[in-house]
């Protein structure tokens, strides 16, 4: 037995502390390996420091921090050449835990590793999760150290005893225990340290490089080096060209197009905080490009779940964090909290909408080239975010239906008095579509108005709020209403039709209309130029945008997804063929119409009769009766008159064409009628 052997028991407060280490942080377990390299690490940059300053004035040497597993002994060594400890400092950062009020804050904390290990500075007993039993050989780099080795098999029982080591630094042997076999696999130790270790600012080894030789793979003498140790966020920018960063990008993202642009963060103040942030060329979903972003802590990586430290619309962007203001282990509660977190969070705002405006003011068409992949973020952030918004407004751009670029002020001069209504409101013609919306777009332009092409994933959400925040403007779909009412100059002409007239074209028009499912038509009139189309299909834009954020929110907004989509056909009744066809059919169905109207009539004078004896005598059954019976007998012959109006649209092929026209303008017309029109129209011909 050595001299100077101790046994004694760790100083925790508890005994619980190893069964709370195996029980409640396993589901984190594979952090060990992070920990115990970032302690070796630390060790080893602490030598460099004290070499730097004078302290410590022998050779540095090799100083690469080496990982290696044995599967035939189950043990996984950390070591380094780092200041070591001495005994007096083992019984201080090893012996000593403070794990004051175990039971409450484990019970609170049970799902949540992080916040346990980061509390109490357990980071070097998280390797309890994956080994029976754990040693430490180490020896302080202080003069005439003696070396020690401390043991424990995961109670709070341990043994330190003096031990010979050559070298300086330590070494951490790890006995795997048999649930845990995993990590005796190079592949998945190798895993870990690309995943926790790869910027790491020390050397870390673990096996050697292998070469293909005589047709097989053979290890050569040379270490194989898993970690770069001055990754591109920790130079200065001055240093970097542009293909610098598209490599860095592509190494963080292998399989991914290359980026549209970055950001590079450097602050030392108020806070510390390095970085490289890169927009992504996004596809068709936010969801499946978030979590992109990983952050790191003095180069260690923490997470690359950072909804808490970024805002919302930036956990989109793409690229690394760096800041020792955010500690290596943080539970989410902290996160939100935490005065750096958000300070970091307003910094990094700051810095996107600044540089984005740059951009836009250096290099205008290439920005305007890149806008449609960055329309997302900047909604997104205009959104969510009052002082992005703020700040967006100078490079936030419209686009039109020709492919030209407008600031929200520019877009404002462009359309000026000839967009606006008879209200004084400035209106924003949009399309979402311009081949389904063609018809529409064209009727537009020959007005001389503007057209914008709004087709993005946010933006019924961006219109919504530009109508709050932009005076007097409203946006409206080019296909909601009829050319002349898109921006209503005067009030509307009246509609010159009797009530028996418009009965008639409504009746006509419906017959002939398609049964779709979940959707309702409505016939209305207008008094338009003879040289507008005769029949048109609109539909309200508020009802419109209603089932459009329904479809992408839910929740409130679903009782607006469940209705019906309600389309208006329109009947411009000063168009030459509407004016023809109510005279044919005024013609052609009077005979059979005049004794059902002159009887309709007679019967509107018996309810006319029966509502005035039913008001005098309230209680009169038999008035009350008689009312009934006459409006039944009403709505009889009004049935009758459609009817025979129904009959009058099934033999005129010009009905059924003005309303498959009206549906073919709207992009509604398929399958079967599609082919009927088409057949339909050759026989007119």
């Amino acid at each position: 037995m050595k001299e100077q052997t101790k046994k004694g028991s760790i100083g925790v407060t508890s005994e619980n502390i190893f069964p709370v280490i195996k029980k409640f942080l396993y589901s984190d377990h594979e952090i060990f390996l992070r920990e115990l390299v970032s302690n070796a690490v630390d060790a080893t940059q602490k030598l460099k420091t004290l070499s730097s300053v004078g302290e410590f004035k022998g050779e540095l040497g090799d100083l690469t921090v080496r990982v290696s597993v044995d599967k035939k002994k189950k043990t996984l060594r950390i070591s380094d050449r780092g200041i070591g400890m001495t005994s007096e400092e083992i019984e201080r950062y090893i012996n000593q835990i403070a794990f004051s009020g175990a039971e409450e804050f484990v019970e609170k904390y049970k799902n949540d590793a992080q916040a346990i290990i980061g509390h109490f500075g357990l980071g070097f007993y998280s390797s309890f999760m994956v080994a029976k039993k754990v040693e430490i050989f180490t020896r302080s780099y202080r003069e005439g150290a003696q070396a020690m080795h401390w043991s424990c098999q995961g109670d709070p029982e341990f043994v330190l005893e003096e031990t010979t080591k050559e070298d300086r630094g330590t070494e951490i042997v790890l006995h795997i225990d048999d649930e845990n076999v995993e990590f005796l696999e190079e592949s998945r130790i190798s895993g870990l340290l690309r995943k926790y270790c790869r910027y790491l600012p020390v050397e870390i080894a673990f096996g050697k490089k292998k070469e293909w030789k005589d047709g097989k793979e053979e290890e050569t003498d040379e270490d194989l080096i898993v970690n770069e140790t001055q990754p591109l966020w920790t130079r200065k920018p001055a240093d970097l060209k542009e293909e610098d960063y598209d490599t860095f990008y592509r190494e963080l993202y292998p399989m991914s197009e290359d980026p549209l642009f970055h950001i590079h963060l450097n602050v030392d103040y108020p806070f510390n905080l390095t970085g490289v942030l890169y927009f992504p060329r996004i596809k068709n979903t936010i969801d499946l490009q978030r979590n992109k972003i990983q952050l790191y802590c003095n180069q260690v990586f923490v997470t690359d779940s950072v909804e808490n430290i970024v805002p919302d619309y930036l956990s989109l962007l793409h690229g690394v964090i760096d800041s020792p203001d955010i500690p290596l282990n943080v539970s989410r509660s902290y996160l939100q909290s935490d005065g750096n977190v958000k300070k970091i969070s307003g910094h990094i705002t700051k810095k996107v909408a600044d540089r984005l405006h740059e951009i836009f003011k250096q290099d205008r068409p290439s920005f305007e080239g890149k806008w449609d992949d960055l329309k997302i973020f900047v909604q997104y952030g205009m959104l969510s975010d009052e002082k992005f918004y703020e700040r967006a407004e100078k490079f936030a751009l419209l686009k039109n239906v020709d492919g030209k670029y407008f600031t929200l002020e520019e877009y404002k001069t462009l359309v000026g008095e000839n967009q606006k209504d008879k209200n004084g409101d400035l209106i924003y013609l949009y399309a979402t579509d311009t081949e389904a919306q063609y018809s529409y777009i064209e009727s537009a332009k020959e007005k001389a108005y503007d057209v914008l092409l709004m087709n993005g994933q946010l933006d019924v959400h961006a219109i919504s709020q530009l109508e709050q925040k932009l005076e007097k403007v409203r946006f409206v779909r080019v296909d909601s209403e009829t050319v002349d009412k898109l921006i209503q100059k005067q009030e509307a002409k009246a509609v010159e039709l009797s009530e028996e007239q418009r009965n008639a074209l409504t009746a006509i028009f419906e017959s002939q209309l398609p049964s779709m499912e979940k959707t309702n038509f409505i016939v209305s009139f207008e008094h338009l130029s003879p040289s507008a189309n005769p029949l048109f299909i609109t539909r309200s834009e508020f009802m419109r945008r209603m089932k459009e954020m329904s479809a992408m929110q839910g929740g409130m907004m679903a009782f607006y997804g469940e209705m019906p989509d309600s389309y208006n056909l329109v009947v411009n009744t000063t168009h030459p063929l509407v004016e023809r066809l109510l005279k044919q059919a005024e013609s052609d169905c009077a005979a059979d119409l005049r004794p059902i109207q002159e009887e309709r009539a007679a019967a509107e004078e018996e309810r006319s009769t029966a509502e005035k004896a039913a008001k005098d005598a309230k209680d009169d059954t038999a008035s009350k009766e008689a009312l009934e019976a006459a409006k039944q007998k009403i709505d009889e012959l009004r049935n009758r008159e459609k009817e025979r109006y129904k009959a009058f649209a099934e033999t005129n092929p010009q009905v059924r064409q003005l309303v498959d026209l009206a549906l073919l303008a709207n992009n509604m017309l398929t399958g079967e009628a599609l082919a009927k029109f088409v057949k339909r129209s050759v026989e007119l011909l």
